[in-house]
């Protein structure tokens, strides 16, 4: 009768693959749920992108520790840094971006984006026409391409923690990160949105999101695991042909001989 195995380890390996596609559908639901999530207005506003695959969430790793070399913040960069490894740990990457943010402000004369009650701080710093934000130009330098309306960002902020309170339902492991949206803006991903954040989601064993070494984008299991192998075939290689040199037999001769030695010294 037909089976179904499912293990952590190897990655990628054939039984790891089905318990990714399970996290998989977790994911989709993760994105449904922070469709309904609450937002001002009543409008639809947020969009999602879903990456999955070896090759697809390595770009996106690689993109984040390019931005880790170009970010002024030498704390920010080792956060990138660190946080590239997570993504490539990761079952599957949820990107949820806010497409009203940068061009439909709510208009509601806040002030929260920082400047007077009037939105002027907004419109003030981005081009628009009779109350249109042209948002053609969309390339910029910044790690968020701002400023923002702030009662939109707010309602991504929502649709973030449903999509988690789904995932912890659930019960599968993730976690947001405001490195991994930068990187997949910059890939393109969401592409209408003017603020991305993406959440890791995961279902082994020990959360990869949680409990990280220092130095983490150099201490990590992968390249723990490099190392040994290193080192593994480097002592096979030196130790000679094990027909005639088998320093592990030589040891276990000679704890045989200390226990009949032993033996030995109890009859008398």
């Amino acid at each position: 009768m037909p089976e179904i195995f499912m293990t952590d380890w190897p990655q990628f390996s054939p039984d790891d693959i089905n318990r990714r596609e399970n996290t998989l559908e977790v994911v989709k639901l993760m994105a449904n749920a922070a469709q309904t999530a609450p937002n001002a207005g009543g409008v639809s506003q947020v969009e999602a992108h879903i990456v999955w695959g070896y090759k697809e969430q390595e770009k996106i790793a690689r993109k984040m520790e390019e931005l880790a070399w170009e970010v002024e913040n030498g704390q920010m960069g080792r956060l990138f840094k660190y946080e590239a490894v997570m993504v490539r740990e990761s079952d599957a990457v949820l990107l949820l971006g806010n497409y009203r943010a940068h061009e439909t402000p709510m208009d509601a004369g806040c002030g929260s984006c920082g400047g007077v009650d009037n939105c002027s701080f907004f419109y003030n710093r981005r081009p628009h026409i009779d109350g249109q934000v042209d948002t053609t130009k969309r390339t910029f330098s910044t790690l968020v391409n701002g400023p923002l309306c702030t009662l939109r960002v707010r309602d991504l902020g929502f649709s973030i923690g449903s999509a988690l309170f789904m995932a912890n339902k659930l019960m599968v492991d993730a976690r947001a990160f405001m490195t991994v949206g930068v990187a997949g803006q910059h890939l393109g991903y969401c592409p209408n949105s003017g603020i991305v954040v993406g959440i890791l989601v995961a279902s082994i064993g020990k959360n990869p999101f949680v409990d990280v070494n220092t130095d983490y984008h150099v201490t990590n299991m992968a390249k723990m695991i490099d190392n040994m192998r290193r080192k593994y075939c480097l002592n096979r290689q030196a130790g000679g042909d094990y027909r005639f040199n088998d320093p592990g037999w030589a040891a276990e001769k000679a704890r045989q001989k200390g226990k009949e030695k032993e033996g030995q010294n109890g009859d008398i």
